[in-house]
């Protein structure tokens, strides 16, 4: 055999090679990332994805250009020649797969970043609990780590008559508690509250140990304005903050519904009706408005009462109405505070307190409550009707891009599968941008972080409206701390 032949059996001999490399590289891909695709990440995964999209090019695509200029009375000489079921399934193998990688490659864009976070203890009194666990995803056991974790330094989740693990006479919510979960629903993909991470939340509500016979209503004011479509907010978005990105609020809701009291309120339906309270005959749902400004921040209060699914009747402020007594219970109404971590293009930095805008009524009082929030109006808020039982801040998919934020993409989020709880959302707030938010850009490659760093107090930066919503929630007598000298943080790092 001559040289030239030689050459001609070899590139034979390799071609035909690269054709079984690059479909057991799509095999693998499909097994190995298909059900976990942050694996593509692997310098391994990597390696093969090339193999794929070379594959592709190389023996996938000219079929397709071919099969276009087919006639039809070629392609149907070449299905009779074949067997049709061999035909279907070749054809069906061949989509799934390359749906599989396209799946692939899509999820293989989003960012992710690995932060150090490191416990430590309050150097000065009085001090505040920051409770954190690293490395969930929302939908694991994150958020019962985090229980976990809480009950260990004295913050028992349940309360009960009886003393346990995660229960106690102090603990937080009772097996008959009303228990709004507030979310942020203003945004779709990335911008709203991770829909797994709320479905967790659930499950530990009606898991509780002395038995849930209470209720859960899961609620936000989009304000009927801004949002994706400028119609405000949504608790049935089409793309969604979760793994699945089908799974929407209501989606997660329906699957409690049919065993338990949860349901779900666009407080966006009611916020351009004004109402009085129950206690004065009024029981249609709507916004109670203040008559005049707080003096200090100058917010105008405002808060939704409203008559759930269920038939209970909810004002913000005061609690349960009994409509035969005719009085209100107010400790058996339990608020968790869940905003998404993001920046803001106006404000810096939304976490606990910049969510509490999604309490009042934005258009019954002319904007008013959103620009008080670089006064403390949030603060003022959140004195005048209803604290926070607990703050549980959603850091798995954050947005760190300097005032780029509300929205948020999802090729703009950055992963970072952090989530942390406190009883105090100033610290909390001060601790998330410092630690989370300023470390991740700062990875990133930005280096004017001014606008998230809760350090900078000149007028209108956030470090300034989070002091003066301090300051109105320590003279309606809560106790707020802001500085990390003040705060004792928790970590507990998942095993992944």
């Amino acid at each position: 055999m001559n040289r030239r032949c030689r050459n001609r059996v070899a590139n034979h001999i390799d071609k035909r090679k690269f054709f079984f490399v690059g479909l057991l590289s799509l095999i693998w891909l499909v097994f190995r990332s298909g059900t976990r695709p942050s694996r593509i990440v692997y310098p391994c995964q990597r390696v093969a994805l090339a193999n794929v999209q070379l594959w592709f090019l190389l023996y996938i695509a000219p079929l397709i250009c071919v099969g276009r200029s087919l006639s039809i009375s070629s392609i149907r000489r070449f299905f009779k020649r074949r067997k049709l079921s061999t035909v279907i399934l070749a054809s069906c193998i061949i989509l799934a797969s390359f749906t599989t990688v396209w799946f692939i490659i899509e999820r293989s864009r989003e960012v992710s970043v690995e932060l150090s976070i490191e416990g430590r203890l309050a150097s000065r009194s009085p001090s505040s609990d920051i409770f954190v666990v690293v490395g969930t995803n929302g939908y694991d056991e994150g958020f019962r780590r985090l229980i976990e974790l809480m009950s260990a330094y004295d913050v028992r989740f349940y309360k009960s008559d009886t003393a346990g693990e995660f229960k106690g006479p102090d603990g937080l919510i009772a097996r008959d508690d009303v228990v709004i979960i507030k979310v942020n629903s203003q945004w779709d993909e990335r911008g709203g509250t991770n829909t797994d991470l709320l479905k967790a939340v659930i499950e530990a509500i009606v898991s509780h140990p002395d038995g849930f016979i209470g209720e859960i209503v899961v609620a936000d004011n989009g304000q009927a304005q801004y949002g994706p479509y400028g119609t405000g907010g949504s608790l049935n978005w089409d793309r969604n903050n979760a793994e699945d990105r089908a799974q929407s609020v209501q989606k997660v809701v329906d699957t409690f519904s049919d065993r338990y009291k949860v349901s779900t309120y666009l407080w966006d339906s009611i916020t351009l009706r004004k109402v009085q309270e129950y206690s004065e005959g009024d029981m249609e749902d709507g916004y109670i408005v203040y008559d005049n400004p707080d003096p200090k921040t100058g917010i105008i209060v405002s808060y939704p009462k409203f008559k759930t699914k269920f038939g209970t009747y909810i004002s913000f402020k005061h609690g349960l109405w009994n409509p035969e007594s005719k009085s209100y219970c107010r400790d058996k109404l339990k608020v968790i505070n869940m905003p998404v971590l993001k920046t803001h293009s106006i404000y810096g930095v939304t976490a606990c307190i910049k969510h509490y805008m999604g309490i009042p009524s934005d258009k019954l009082t002319q904007h008013n409550p959103h620009i008080s929030v670089g006064s403390g109006g949030m603060g003022t808020l959140m004195a005048e009707t209803r604290f926070p039982t607990l703050n549980i801040l959603d850091a798995i998919w954050i947005n760190p891009h300097p005032r780029s934020g509300p929205r948020t993409s999802y090729s703009s989020a950055v992963k970072v599968g952090i989530i942390a709880a406190s009883l105090d959302p100033i610290a909390l707030d001060y601790w998330a941008s410092k630690n989370i938010l300023m470390k991740t850009a700062s990875i990133l490659g930005y280096r004017d972080l001014s606008s998230m760093d809760p350090d900078n107090v000149s007028p209108g930066s956030f470090g300034s409206w989070l002091r003066l919503s301090m300051e109105a929630l320590r003279t309606a007598g809560y106790r707020v701390v802001i500085g990390e000298e003040y705060i004792n943080v928790y970590v507990h790092k998942l095993q992944g």
